[in-house]
């Protein structure tokens, strides 16, 4: 029962962000959002972790924490957050759905396992001709749209530097932030990049032109979402999977969260999905299970060489 339940707040709650992000903006500044909703969490869970006698404040778990929050909260969701005043969350969302392509590119580690699959090759060409199709197509629509076609341009480009940054800060933190509390790496990265959402908001201007009276009920609400089910719950489930369940199966949320905002962003925003963006999203997502594929495989390989072939582990070997 945890498990399905974690697993419904990572692929419900995660999809659900794209469209939340899309009503805030609306009304709150791009830069304002993110500082609210990683301010507010950060605080939150660092008390939570005061409260369950946790460490917090070893530059040990600091330092790692604060290089990847900057990558993966103000990189990856701050140029999200600033992308969807351009362009529609469902758009936004299936081009974030190609941010595992970036893990495989990055992870120099893995280049020899990775780039001797034939499955991972595919699905990068395959994740690759997809994001073009979106591209091509933005491309067709900016000719007769002026100063708005290239906005719009900028906000796809700005995305695809997202997902690079999401996918850096996540391998990031997975080498550098080894023996550290998921609670406490969590907090710093959240309060870090608040603080940084924090700062870019003063320089940018935002206080200025931004006025509590003139913010809606439902953008306010949309905040609520973002650091509830969005950071606090969202993440402290997705790291708890990762900890009882397979990387490969806990990583089907890049199949789900992507429809999930495309049908939020059709029924409830209404906005359009052309067949050609369809058509991409479904290419994307091809793409991300062959590389998943790839993984699956590979770690299937290596727990079969962990026992021998009368059912016993292998001499050295540990579970």
């Amino acid at each position: 029962m945890k498990v399905g339940a974690a697993f419904a707040i990572v692929y419900l709650a995660w999809g659900g962000t794209y469209f939340f992000i899309r009503l805030s903006v609306e009304h709150i500044p791009p830069m304002l959002v993110g500082a609210l909703r990683y301010v507010t969490a950060g605080v939150a869970m660092l008390l939570w972790c005061v409260f369950t006698k946790k460490n917090i404040f070893s530059w040990r778990a600091i330092r790692p924490a604060a290089v990847s929050g900057l990558l993966l909260l103000v990189g990856g969701n701050g140029l999200l957050i600033w992308a969807e005043q351009y362009i529609p969350s469902s758009l936004a969302a299936i081009l974030l759905a190609s941010g595992p392509i970036w893990f495989v590119v990055l992870d120099r580690s893995k280049w020899r396992e990775n780039f001797r699959s034939k499955a991972t090759i595919a699905g990068l060409i395959v994740g690759s001709a997809g994001v073009l199709m979106l591209f091509g197509q933005k491309l067709r629509e900016e000719a007769g749209q002026g100063a708005g076609g290239n906005r719009e341009m900028a906000a796809l480009a700005m995305l695809v530097v997202a997902s690079i940054s999401w996918a850096a800060g996540s391998l990031y933190s997975k080498y550098k932030a080894v023996g550290i509390s998921n609670s406490v790496n969590a907090g710093w990265q959240m309060m870090v990049a608040g603080i940084a959402f924090v700062l870019c908001s003063a320089v940018s201007g935002e206080f200025g032109h931004f006025s509590l009276r003139e913010v809606p009920l439902s953008a306010w609400w949309a905040i609520v979402y973002l650091v509830t089910l969005g950071s606090l719950l969202g993440y402290s489930a997705f790291t708890w999977l990762l900890q009882v369940r397979p990387a490969t199966q806990v990583s089907t949320h890049a199949y789900v969260n992507p429809v999930v905002a495309v049908l939020l962003g059709v029924f409830f925003a209404g906005e359009s999905l052309s067949w050609l963006q369809l058509v991409g999203l479904m290419v994307i997502l091809t793409s991300v299970l062959l590389i998943n594929l790839a993984k699956y495989r590979a770690e299937a390989r290596m727990r079969g060489n962990k026992w021998g072939s009368k059912g016993v582990l292998v001499p050295g070997d540990t579970l």
